[in-house]
């Protein structure tokens, strides 16, 4: 085997056709809203490390858990990235008509990219928050939100941070 690419091996890569049972597939016995997705900051320096809260409301009658997904996805890359990739997720318990505020720390490391070696690249990123991938539709309601923020600075290598 010569091509070890992953454009059409796996899902992340598939372009617009999505996966039957995608990642956090599954029904619930309740319902969950996200609001609030605050990044922090907006922008940062290639090296820095993000902060990411969101807050998780169970809106049903009963009591519930959540699998509290995190995906970001690249605007423009030097090389190929996937669509969009999971970079944190939690579960996360829920009573009935309660809220929970979540934090999540996305390391520098996390938006490396492989171009003959891990580099930090500068740019755009889109942020997702949500039960299930952004554009995922399911029979159980849920919803992503999404925020996006900037890295400031040259490219470098990821040894070098």
């Amino acid at each position: 085997m010569e091509n070890y690419t992953m454009e059409g091996r796996t899902y992340r890569y598939y372009g617009q056709e999505a996966p039957l049972y995608p990642f956090g597939y599954g029904l619930s016995y309740t319902t969950f809203q996200y609001r609030d997705l605050v990044l922090s900051p907006p922008a940062l320096p290639v090296c820095a490390n993000l902060t990411v809260s969101v807050v998780l409301e169970n809106t049903g009658q009963r009591d519930g858990e959540e699998v509290v997904q995190l995906y970001l996805q690249w605007e423009q890359s030097s090389v190929p990235v996937p669509r969009w990739q999971l970079v944190a997720f939690r579960r996360v318990a829920v009573l009935a008509s309660r809220e929970t505020k979540l934090s999540f720390q996305l390391v520098a490391e996390q938006r490396a990219v492989w171009a003959q070696d891990w580099r930090l690249e500068p740019g755009t990123f889109t942020l997702f928050a949500g039960g299930q991938q952004p554009g995922q539709w399911t029979r159980a309601p849920s919803e992503v939100l999404s925020a996006r923020f900037t890295v400031t600075g040259a490219a470098r290598p990821l040894r070098g941070c």
